[in-house]
């Protein structure tokens, strides 16, 4: 039995993988096994009714087979995770389900407005192309119910039904390409309290196991592990393996961990992003352009960069770089007409298209100052008689077009390769990719 759940959070407190957490408490003590590993599932982080990381979860249960692995602790005792199953008695099942929807209820942040908690329930996998929907666009609650009652699931709900979307979605996800993360909750009397979280030991595991991410920005000097709500996540340490994730937990230097838990993520994936032109990029939608600036990049209020970028039909758009990304911007300056790059990124309700990294295939041949031509018949540079009024010899009095000024070459301003953000700046789907060369600048 498939299990997914969303909407249990608020600005104000709670946290969704919390929920899942009481939900394989309860499976433990009821002799119902977890089946591979808990599943944290980021969705389309465009959507303007989410509470923070618009994140879903879900996890399957019943009766383990073959070798098992420890994957988190709750009340002092081992969650384990069988890599294969078999479903439950039929009578189970329901009961499992029931009792299942009983936790949700009583964890979620129940009478808080805009959080209606959703639990769906399905003997399989979802189709995978309601996951690539819903992490990349808007999809209604009718076609999630749909694809739940496709696969003969059930939903249970209360308020709106707005988290079934997410639920739904949590297990269509297909898993295949996929990064870990080792969430470790709080005590429950400390919920609401400063947290304490040594950075020292964070850097230091970091350094010690490469395959982490996200865990510390050296730029702004911000510890990247902790949340700053009101919620019961002490801190969280992703990785690109899941042994690398259990390993670091034991080395972080904090207050008491009442818990931990590993899951499976699509975080670093950039699976919300597609290749797309720019009369297909819409409102709410994120995707990869490639193009040509077809004017130099202006910084307005703030530190912020704008500049345009055309794609091979000749549509236009508008890139902006937030100056919090801190590369970004810095790239984004130089960026001169006829520079190719490629960007990634998420349109608003606006046109823009709010930069998440640049690529710079290549710089433009005709970058630098235009210099003046020299005369053939006198060999002496001639003079511009202004601007677009061409150049003359002050000699013979030859004259020439504006146009035929010539370039003056000059290196490359920055490496061609892929710029991300900050870490700090960076969204939780970003794509991670192989080392760019912003990595490496003095930003």
């Amino acid at each position: 039995m498939w299990i997914g759940i969303d909407d249990t959070d608020s600005p104000r407190g709670g946290c969704t993988t919390w929920v899942l957490t009481e939900l394989l408490a309860s499976a433990r003590d009821r002799d119902i096994d977890l089946i591979g590993l808990p599943r944290l599932v980021r969705l389309n982080p465009n959507v303007p009714w989410k509470t923070r990381g618009n994140a879903a979860l879900s996890a399957r249960f019943g009766r383990g087979t073959g070798p098992r692995t420890v994957v988190g602790e709750i009340d002092g005792r081992t969650i384990w995770s069988y890599c294969e199953g078999r479903e439950l008695p039929a009578h189970e099942a329901e009961e499992w389900e029931g009792a299942a929807w009983d936790v949700v209820r009583r964890s979620s942040q129940q009478g808080v407005p805009d959080t209606d908690p959703a639990m769906v329930t399905a003997p399989r996998r979802l189709p995978a192309r309601l996951y690539w929907r819903t992490v990349r666009e808007i999809v209604p609650i009718a076609e999630a119910r749909h694809a739940v009652r496709d696969v003969d699931g059930t939903i249970r709900t209360l308020g709106s039904s707005r988290g079934v979307i997410g639920a739904a979605a949590s297990l269509a996800w297909p898993g295949r390409h996929a990064t870990f993360e080792a969430i470790s909750y709080r005590v429950p009397e400390r919920i609401g309290q400063p947290r304490t979280v040594d950075a020292g030991s964070v850097r230091r595991v970091q350094r010690t196991y490469p395959d982490l991410f996200l865990c510390w920005d050296d730029r702004t000097r911000r510890l990247l592990v902790a949340p700053h709500t009101p919620c019961p996540i002490l801190y969280g340490l992703r990785s690109r393996t899941p042994e690398a994730a259990k390993r670091a937990r034991r080395l972080v230097r904090s207050e008491p961990v009442d818990r931990w838990v590993l899951f499976r993520t699509n975080q670093g994936t950039g699976d919300h992003l597609r290749g797309v032109d720019i009369g297909s990029l819409t409102s709410l939608t994120s995707g990869r352009l490639r193009g040509r600036v077809t004017a130099p990049a202006r910084t307005g209020p703030g530190g912020h960069v704008t500049f345009p970028l055309a794609d091979t039909s000749g549509r236009v758009i508008e890139c902006l770089a937030f100056e919090p990304t801190k590369t970004l911007p810095r790239v984004a300056r130089v960026l001169d007409v006829g520079d190719r790059i490629a960007v990634w990124g998420s349109r608003g309700i606006g046109p823009a298209l709010r930069i998440e990294g640049i690529e710079v295939l290549r710089w433009s041949a005709t970058r630098g100052a235009r210099l003046p031509p020299r005369c053939t018949r006198c060999s002496r540079p001639a003079h511009s008689m202004g601007r677009a009024r061409g150049y003359r010899c002050r000699s013979c009095g030859a004259r020439w077009p504006p146009e035929s000024g010539r370039r003056a070459g000059r290196p490359p301003p920055f490496p061609l390769g892929v710029y991300h953000p900050t870490p700090s700046a960076r969204r939780h789907l970003a794509p991670l990719g192989p080392e760019s060369p912003g990595d490496a600048l003095p930003f």
